[in-house]
């Protein structure tokens, strides 16, 4: 099992893990959220209704976000203080530790799911398939989302290529499913239709935030970002104050064997 993202160099693939930290403001304020459906499609998969469940690799608490919106309670785990400050700061309610994929501060059977947004490609999977199944009750889930871009619309297929840096790769929610292991059943995928508003401004905001941008040379990151401003500035669709990003949210959820 590859324990990191496919086609990506260890050392680069740690820095981009690694890059959010300093950014967790602007994380929080203009990272989109992950519909209500595909959150309760991944819940869906554990054996009984969820009550408690574990966002892990929380960050600024996009994910916890929607869960309590579900009526569940939530527990979440996340490397980064700063990233875990920010959702500290937005949701009082959850629960939240610092603590890792591959080493959860939890105790075993305590969680009906473990649900991680945006996350699984930085994980060790030979060390945190393990944790997961450990603290997962027998019958919970385990869920992965990503929102990704929804590029059959063409200006943002457009600007997606232009705003490629030297840093970019392929993410694990490109592909039919997440590597297996033997404490789960197979994954299930899935994938939702979501929407942003954004104007030309926000939408540059949440580029800066994406980690190929922040592992990128400053003066690479600043071209780029440069580009993408006066593409959304002079593209028709984009232009003219608000407008909706288009984005697929993509769900994998797998019930514990």
């Amino acid at each position: 099992m590859n324990s990191s993202t496919p086609g990506i160099e260890p050392d680069l693939h740690a820095r981009r893990a690694a890059s959010f930290g300093a950014k967790a403001a602007a994380y929080a304020a203009h990272r989109p959220d992950y519909p209500e459906k595909a959150l309760a499609w991944g819940l869906a998969g554990a054996r009984h209704a969820p009550e408690r469940v574990l966002d892990l690799a929380a960050g600024t608490g996009k994910v916890s976000e929607g869960l309590l919106a579900l009526g569940v309670e939530v527990t979440a785990v996340e490397p980064d203080d700063q990233m875990l400050a920010e959702l500290k700061k937005a949701l009082p309610s959850v629960t939240p530790l610092i603590g890792t994929a591959e080493e959860i501060p939890l105790p075993g059977g305590s969680v009906d799911a473990v649900v991680v947004g945006q996350a699984v490609h930085w994980f060790d999977l030979d060390r945190a398939y393990p944790e997961m199944a450990r603290v997962l009750k027998p019958g919970g889930v385990v869920a992965a989302l990503w929102n990704h871009d929804d590029e059959s619309t063409e200006w943002l297929a457009e600007l997606n290529t232009l705003i490629k840096t030297s840093m970019s790769r392929r993410w694990l929610s490109d592909y039919e499913s997440l590597p297996g292991h033997d404490a789960f059943e197979p994954f299930e995928k899935k994938t939702f239709g979501h929407k942003q508003p954004r104007t030309a401004e926000t939408m540059v905001a949440t580029l800066a935030t994406h980690s190929h941008m922040l592992v990128a040379p400053a003066e690479e990151r600043e071209a780029k970002l440069r580009t993408a401003r006066e593409f959304l500035d002079r593209n028709p669709e984009t232009a003219s104050g608000e407008f909706d990003l288009p984005i697929t949210t993509t769900v994998f959820r797998a019930r514990k064997r």
